[in-house]
C-alpha cells in the first residue's frame, strides 16, 4: 500500500502564493522512479488535471496554470510540491496529489486533498 498526505492548503487573497506538499510513504522503494501529479476539484465541477512531473523531472501544466504554478519533487524526502503564485479566485478548489507510475509499474494512488481558497 501507498499513502499520500497533502498539506499546505489555506486561504489567501488573489495575487498571493501557496506551496502545497504531498508526502509519500508505504510500499515505495525507489521514489526517484515515480511520476506524480496534481489535480483539483472545485465545487460543482469535475476533478481536473493541473500538473505532472515525470521520473526524469519533465514537467507539464494545464494551460490555466502555466507560468504561475511550478511542480517539483524531492526524491530524498519522498515529497511532491506545487508552488502556486499569482493565485486567482478560480484556483479555489480541493487539490489532490496522485502517484501514477513508479518504474514500469502503473499505479493510481490519491491523497485525501487539501483545500485552497482564493478570495478577491
Amino acid at each position: 500500500q501507498v499513502q499520500l498526505v497533502e498539506s499546505g492548503g489555506g486561504s489567501v487573497q488573489a495575487g498571493g502564493s501557496l506551496k502545497l506538499s504531498c508526502v509519500s510513504s508505504g510500499y515505495i522503494f525507489r521514489f526517484f522512479t515515480c511520476a506524480m501529479g496534481w489535480y483539483r476539484q472545485a465545487p460543482g465541477k469535475e476533478r481536473e488535471w493541473v500538473s505532472r512531473i515525470s521520473s526524469d523531472g519533465g514537467t507539464t501544466y494545464a494551460d490555466s496554470v502555466e507560468g504561475r504554478f511550478t511542480i517539483s519533487k524531492d526524491n530524498h524526502k519522498n515529497t511532491l510540491y506545487l508552488q502556486m503564485n499569482s493565485l486567482k479566485t478560480e484556483d479555489t478548489a480541493v487539490y489532490y496529489c496522485n502517484l501514477d507510475r513508479c518504474g514500469s509499474t502503473w499505479w493510481n494512488y490519491w491523497g485525501q486533498g487539501t483545500q485552497v481558497t482564493v478570495s478577491s
